[in-house]
Parts: C-alpha cells; structure tokens; sequence
C-alpha cells in the first residue's frame, strides 16, 4: 500500500508540474541574470542607427541594438549631468528631488540620504555591483562611503591624458578649461575611457560564478574636452558635409525666456564657434571622440562574449542627455528641445526581442523599474518611471504617458510620439510637429489650430515642482512671475538684457 502512495504522489506531482506555466518554471530554475549597466556622457543621437548625423560611425552600438531592442524616442529627466544621472539612480524626477543644477550631491540632502539607489536595490537581492567611470555625477565620498552605492569601485576615468595648454584657445564666458577640442600627438591606451573599457574587460574575466553581478560603467567622451588621435578624427571628412543642418532664424520664434535656461555657460555659442574657425573642428571632434566610445563599448561586448556571459546578461546602454553643435544658435546642453534631450537607449538580453525599434517616448526613468522587473526582484512602489517590458517584448504596444524632462522649476518639454510642447516658468510656450518639422524650426504654440494639441500636453505638466534643493548650485535658475525677475546662477536677468554670445 505504502509503495502504492509514493508511485500515486509521484506521478500526480508530475501532472501538477505540467499544468504549470512554463515561463514560471522556467524562471525558477534559472539563474537570475546579471546586468551590464553602460552609460555615456553627453551623448546625442550621433549614433548610426539613431539616424541624429548621416556620417556617425558606431558599428558596435548598432550591432547591439540589433540584439535587442532600441528606444528611438528616449529622452532625459533633466538637460544636465548631475539632476539627470540623480534622477536615473533613484527614480524620481528633479520636480521631486529640486535636484536640478550640478550640485548638491543628493545624499547630503535630508530626505534622499537613506534613498535605495538602482545598484543598492540588486545589492539588497543578492547581487555583487561594481562600478567604473562616471556612473554618478563626481565623486560620492571616500571608501566608507562609496561601499554604500558600490561593492566594488575600479577606475576612475574621466579626461585622461591632457595637451599641455588648451588646443583651441580662450573660450568667452570664463574661458572654462574643459572648454575645448582637436587632435594632439597621445595613445589611446592613456584616455580615461579605454582605461575603464579594460577594468570592466578584466573584471567580466575574473568575476566569481556564484552570484550574479551589477556591473555599471560610465564613459566621459564625448564630453569635453574632445581630445581625439588623428585615426578617430580621420573617419569624418574636413568638409563642411560634417555640420549639422542649420536655420539661421531659428530663434526669432523661440521666447525670450528659452534663452534665460542657458543664459550665460562656458559653452561657446554657434557664433562663436565660427567665427574662430572652429565649428567643423569642434562637430569632427565630437564625432571621432563618439566613435572612439563606440570601440571601448566594442570591447566590453567582447568580453562578454567570450567569458560565455552574454546568453544570462541584461546589457542596457543609456546617455545621460544631448548636446547641441550648432542648433538652435548655440553649443552645449541645457535646453528643452529634442537635441538637449534625446539619448540613445538600448536593451539587449534575456527576455528582450531582438532587432527591434520602438518609437514609443521613453525615459531614463524608467531604467530602474524595467531592471526590477527583468531580473524578477521584488518590485518598488516609491519608482516614478514606468517599466518598459511591454515595449521590449513587442515595440508596438503604445505607452500610457510621454516623455518629461525639467531644466530648473517651471520649465518643462513634454515629448509626444508627435509632438514637442515646451512650457517655461513664465508660461512662455513653444510647440513643434515632429514629424513634419524634426528639427523643431517651426514654433506652432501661437496658432489656435493646435490648441487642442497644447490643452493635451498641458496635462503632463508636472503636478509636483519644487523649489531647487538646499545647495543647489551651477546651472540654477529662479523665477519670481510677481516681479517677472528671473536669477541665473546669482545673477539678475531683465528683459531688457542682450543676450550673452
């Protein structure tokens, strides 16, 4: 009788383990996967298959969004290093935090000091995070304090190897030492970027097989200074074909107030960029210095590869924001139009339908949850993005919101898969049709046609806006609407005042 009950529970557990989902089966049996966490500062939609430059060369990168599946129409929380990364690790938008200049860093603040970070978040289920580069905007603390966001910290990046005086020379606006570009006689093997390629390379070789790993590493090209050897420059033509396309009146239809967002920056303006000679150098540079990025990230995937941990790796690749070479009458970050905010953004992996590209608005923000969710970790109710899983699975499926990013309180672009609403702090509006007009020439806010347009974007208009955080600083503007009088990192701006170039 005895061993009828055990043949009896055998085979009947056998037909309840068939009726089970196999996708839960499945997901129980295998090991959770690791995640390859890339990012890239000041990264534009330079990129191949992005279609942002007809010339950019970066061959890995589209390979990778052939793995997987690519967001055509991702945008940034904040036109800014520091409020964007912020917001990216912690989920929350700068309105939340008042994170929005390039200072302070978020854990001396009160209320965001004990915040679970996205690596502190897979530390806590079982992962071992490590980090190189710029994943954070500047440093975090000494070793005590970096052990708090990290297991494991290796190099630190950054510029790397430097010319002894500036290429370009004096630069307007403070003559910033950052503010340059151009070709001098250095190896590769001595630039910040390769040197982070090669830890995250030696660590993907090394790293132990019982548990699964977070490993985060930031690129700092093609941030400036675009230092660049002659090999990297020599892929783009010394021709004006490089330089972007242009309107010459582009602003004459923009408000007063777009100007205030980026009213006085070491970031030179388009005129002056011309007249010293420097537009095609600086756009040749920009482009070699994304190319040369594109081959460190060539060598992670590599390794990936041939340690036989891409089949179980989640790889997500991110910019932290755009930058303008020309449009819009200036160089730089710090504005609410496509070219300060779309960023590459690519998911490959386990789970993921590959050679996909989706047009649906998407945002860093949502990085954290789509992560959770891919690696099954218990989910997080306090996350303001929303996972992206349905349009990894099918790119097709429409997304329940647009794409929000914040340049300081008030001022907010709302991006539609169609449209681009731009409302500033003094109610100032700006509106583009972005299939018709993709390089937003054409401000449409003032025509009642596309009042209906406006009246639906308004609604995306941030509910929560706070003021800038204590020790906000670099890049931080206030508006006071009762006396119209805005105040740019100290300074007073009237309506009156010329524009700095």
């Amino acid at each position: 009788m005895k061993s009828f009950q055990s043949v009896f529970s055998f085979v009947f557990g056998l037909s309840i383990l068939s009726l089970l989902p196999v996708s839960l089966f499945s997901q129980d049996s295998r090991a959770k996967p690791n995640v390859l966490f890339i990012a890239i500062d000041d990264q534009n939609d330079w990129i191949g298959h992005l279609g942002g430059h007809p010339l950019a060369k970066t061959p890995h990168l589209d390979r990778l969004a052939e793995r997987g599946t690519t967001f055509l129409n991702a945008h940034c929380q904040a036109p800014l290093c520091n409020p964007s990364r912020t917001s990216l690790m912690l989920g929350l938008r700068p309105t939340t935090t008042g994170i929005y200049g390039l200072a302070p860093w978020f854990r001396t603040l009160d209320e965001w000091k004990d915040r679970v970070a996205l690596p502190q978040h897979f530390k806590s289920h079982g992962y071992r995070t490590l980090t190189t580069g710029k994943v954070y905007h500047g440093g975090v603390g000494g070793p005590q304090k970096q052990a708090e966001e990290f297991d494991v910290w290796g190099k630190a990046g950054g510029i790397g190897v430097k010319p002894e005086k500036k290429l370009i020379g004096p630069t307007p606006m403070g003559n910033n030492p950052l503010m340059d570009w151009g070709v001098f006689p250095h190896r590769d093997e001595d630039k910040g970027d390769f040197q982070v390629a090669s830890w995250a390379v030696e660590q993907l070789k090394s790293l132990p097989k019982d548990k699964p790993f977070f490993l985060a590493a930031g690129f700092f090209l093609p941030h400036v200074p675009c230092y660049v050897t002659q090999k990297w420059v020599d892929l783009y033509p010394d021709d004006d074909s490089v330089l972007p396309i242009i309107k010459e009146d582009d602003r004459d239809d923009t408000p007063k107030f777009s100007w205030y967002i980026h009213w006085e920056l070491p970031e030179p303006r388009l005129k002056w960029v011309r007249e010293n000679s420097q537009w095609r150098n600086l756009v040749r540079s920009y482009l070699a210095s994304t190319s040369f990025v594109d081959a460190q990230i060539g060598r992670i995937l590599a390794a990936l590869n041939e340690t036989g941990l891409a089949e179980n790796t989640i790889v997500v690749v991110w910019g932290d924001h755009g930058w303008h070479l020309g449009e819009k009458s200036i160089t730089g970050k710090n504005t609410l139009w496509d070219d300060g905010t779309r960023v590459p953004l690519i998911f490959a992996g386990p789970g993921i339908t590959k050679n996909q590209r989706c047009s649906q608005p998407a945002e860093l923000l949502d990085i954290y949850p789509t992560l959770i969710e891919l690696c099954g970790l218990t989910p997080r109710k306090d996350l303001e993005g929303i996972t992206l899983q349905p349009q990894l699975q099918n790119a097709y499926i429409k997304r329940e919101r647009p794409a929000i990013t914040s340049h300081n309180r008030g001022n907010h672009g709302i991006r539609s898969e169609n449209w681009r609403y731009i409302r500033y702090a003094d109610d100032s509006e700006e509106l583009y049709d972005m299939q018709q007009d993709p390089r937003e020439w054409n401000n449409l806010a003032n025509n009642p046609k596309y009042a209906s347009v406006i009246a639906e974007h308004r609604l995306w208009l941030p509910k929560v806006d706070v003021s800038p955080a204590k020790g906000s600083a670099n890049r931080v503007l206030t508006y006071d609407k009762s006396t119209d009088e805005a105040i740019w990192e100290g300074k007073k701006i009237r309506r009156s005042d010329a524009i700095p170039q």
